[in-house]
């Protein structure tokens, strides 16, 4: 599951229920005492995968240098089995806009994602999957759909795929495409870890706010990857509105038992 500082405590008091732990790798970028000591102690505890937010993979003037750095030398000292970053942008012209945003879906833009990804995969050598993100506006592009555009990036990044379910149903329900044509176009090859969780409702727009309990529809579409795929693992994201730790351990174990039905592990 994804790491929170709010069910630290209940973590701890039930390590068992939980394979491994996903951090927000910029949390420990340039950490304080208190932040190195706590990193230690969920490292001693249980294998942990970075997740980064901020490297901007899609930015045309290329990736900050001195946060490739720090984040270089957090996955060195954590030697995961992989790490995974956004397929987005969050920086232009040297202003960090603080959201994960958007890339058209062109030739040009696969070029600067594989060009940027080059030159993180020279400071780090621990293999990078790719996530999808959801987002508002549709970026003008008769080039390919977002499917496609995932499957050129990571193909020719030679990157993994961390695909986020949750994203691709509210992407789906509010942009108005077919769930079923989308994963026709994936390459299920490629997908390595799943994200999951449910939104909330606003204004007639499903908000991708990791608030809420995973719907039906989640699991339907967790279980239909699942059986396509072997993938290596799923992350709860909960962000806000966090319940009781016995109700996220019951999700977690509702999708240790999708994989359980299809064969995917112990």
């Amino acid at each position: 599951m994804g790491f929170r500082q709010p069910f630290k405590s209940d973590l701890f008091l039930n390590r068992q229920q939980v394979d491994f732990l996903e951090i927000v790798a910029e949390h420990y970028l340039q950490p304080s005492w208190q932040q190195q000591q706590e990193l230690e102690l969920l490292a001693s505890h249980f294998p942990l995968i970075p997740h980064a937010i901020n490297l901007s993979l899609g930015s045309a003037e290329g990736v900050d240098t001195d946060y490739l750095r720090q984040l270089a030398a957090l996955i060195k000292q954590l030697n995961p089995p992989w790490w995974s970053e956004h397929i987005c942008f969050t920086r232009a012209g040297g202003v960090d806009i603080g959201h994960l945003s958007p890339l058209p879906y062109t030739k040009e833009a696969v070029k600067v994602l594989c060009r940027n990804i080059a030159e993180v995969q020279r400071w780090i050598d621990v293999p990078l999957i790719l996530e999808n993100i959801t987002y508002m506006v549709t970026l003008p592009s008769a080039e390919m759909t977002e499917a496609q555009f995932l499957a050129e990036v990571v193909k020719n990044a030679d990157c993994g795929l961390l695909l986020d379910v949750t994203n691709l149903y509210i992407n789906a329900v509010n942009h108005g495409y077919d769930v079923q044509q989308f994963m026709q176009d994936l390459p299920w090859e490629r997908v390595v870890q799943l994200h999951f969780v449910g939104g909330h409702w606003h204004d007639g727009i499903l908000i991708d706010s990791h608030s809420q309990a995973t719907p039906p529809q989640i699991w339907e579409l967790i279980d239909e990857v699942v059986a396509r795929v072997a993938i290596k693992g799923i992350v709860l994201e909960r962000d806000e509105n966090i319940p009781e730790f016995a109700q996220l351990t019951a999700e977690l174990q509702q999708a240790r038992e999708i994989g359980r039905r299809h064969g995917r592990w112990g």
